[in-house]
């Protein structure tokens, strides 16, 4: 039982690492084949790329972990949880009409 708790981080932080180097090398060749014919731009290294790739999540996603859902699914659990059965299958078959899986065959259109 120990010896999960104590490979758990080592196998994170293994993962992480690959990771970075994976999207460093994808990002660097992609800008390194694309902008310097395009637009002129200087070739980069892999460090610069993994700087772009932080830069980027610094300003579009930020670092906090994500959370499921947010405030809106536990809005939903709480809704969810005050719904009688026939309510819940109403809602599930709503969204199956909507997402295209319907069990049986549609109504025919009324002229």
């Amino acid at each position: 039982m120990r010896r999960k708790w104590i490979f758990r981080p080592l196998k994170f932080a293994i993962f992480v690492i690959l990771g970075l180097a994976v999207f460093g090398f994808v990002v660097m060749h992609l800008w390194n084949y694309l902008l310097p014919a395009l637009f002129g731009f200087r070739m980069i290294t892999f460090w610069q790329s993994v700087g772009l790739i932080v830069l980027a999540r610094l300003l579009f996603g930020g670092f906090r972990p994500r959370s499921g859902g947010g405030p809106w699914r536990r809005h939903m659990m709480m809704r969810w949880e005050q719904m009688t059965p026939e309510e819940r299958e109403k809602f599930r078959e709503g969204l199956r009409s909507r997402c295209g899986h319907r069990s049986a065959p549609a109504p025919e259109p009324t002229p």
